[in-house]
């Protein structure tokens, strides 16, 4: 699920339902006549649309959430056989293609986040914009978001609103919460958004007060709810595994621990990796990377589209090509 949607751009739609990027993205990943492609965070379809329009190719969505492939079913048909939707998580895409007969592809799109489909939803407790339960699971199980804020101990409650939501005061928002559960249970997207703004404290003109104090925590506890970290690490990992020579991996990222995460898998396996020592000769055959990087700096979208989508203003969008080295699918 990405946290721009996906929409194809001539359908007529609410601009924060178009996927980020979305030129970009189809840009980079290159696509000809034949080719499989892979759309890891499916949502609405949008870059599995743009995939399907722009070449004669085949193209995997998946998705953890059962909303979006029972609503992508229309989709399927339109396409004649072109698209197969697997529900699941992309960072499984390995074993979910091989059950498909599939084991290596010719690109890999993946769009990190939440859907704005899902946003959207109350009911699925995402947004502090709307009143509705406070769960955050893109799926259907696991822990939810009211299960870690009213049974976690303050410490690790306020560590993990540090660690994924960057927030500096996580220990006044976690103090907080424990206070405000101990007279009853914190259970509403808004009744939590409104602890979390009381408890820190605002001047006016501050830069970071310009977005709602209550960010960073939701995102904090959406990460960890769904292990989007995690996800990412092994949907690269299994990408690598995936991609045939010359195959595409463009990957959109919102907010900076992703974009680390995947900015240094790139750099770490493309020939943009750091010598041991500048000073010190190479020793032996050099051995060739598995990846080239296709741009040293991730692309952003351009002043237009982030003027039309608040939600573009923070992604940035890398790209890099398989060599054909180390990798399952990495053949000619």
């Amino acid at each position: 699920m990405n946290a721009a949607g996906h929409t194809h751009p001539t359908q007529t739609t609410d601009v924060a339902h178009r996927p980020v990027l979305l030129s970009e993205v189809i840009d980079a990943l290159a696509l000809r006549d034949g080719g499989i492609y892979v759309d890891g965070t499916f949502g609405a379809g949008g870059y599995s649309r743009a995939m399907l329009d722009a070449a004669a190719c085949s193209v995997f969505g998946i998705d953890r959430d059962p909303t979006a492939i029972a609503s992508g079913q229309t989709m399927v048909r339109q396409y004649d056989g072109r698209l197969t939707l697997l529900e699941g998580c992309y960072g499984d895409m390995d074993q979910l293609l091989a059950s498909q007969g599939v084991d290596a592809v010719d690109g890999i799109a993946l769009d990190l986040g939440v859907s704005s489909m899902q946003f959207d939803q109350a009911e699925r407790g995402f947004s502090f914009r709307f009143d509705g339960p406070l769960d955050m699971r893109m799926g259907n199980s696991g822990l939810s978001a009211a299960d870690i804020v009213n049974t976690w101990d303050e410490k690790p409650l306020a560590d993990l609103i540090f660690r994924y939501g960057e927030e500096r005061h996580s220990r006044r928002i976690a103090r907080a919460i424990v206070r405000e559960r101990a007279t009853a249970p914190i259970t509403r997207t808004v009744q939590l958004a409104e602890i979390v703004r009381r408890a820190i404290p605002r001047i006016p003109g501050r830069k970071e007060d310009r977005i709602d104090p209550a960010t960073r925590t939701f995102q904090a506890l959406r990460i960890a709810v769904n292990d989007e970290l995690g996800e990412l690490e092994r949907g690269l990992a299994a990408a690598q595994k995936l991609l045939r020579q010359h195959g595409r991996l463009a990957v959109v990222s919102f907010h900076s621990l992703e974009d680390r995460i995947v900015k240094d898998f790139m750099r770490e396996r493309s020939d943009a990796a750091p010598r041991p020592s500048r000073h010190m000769p190479e020793i032996g055959r050099k051995v060739e990377a598995p990846f080239r990087l296709v741009s040293r700096r991730p692309i952003l979208p351009n002043e237009t589209e982030t003027a039309l989508n608040i939600r573009a203003r923070s992604a940035k969008l890398r790209v890099a090509e398989a060599t054909g080295v180390a990798s399952q699918g990495g053949r000619a």
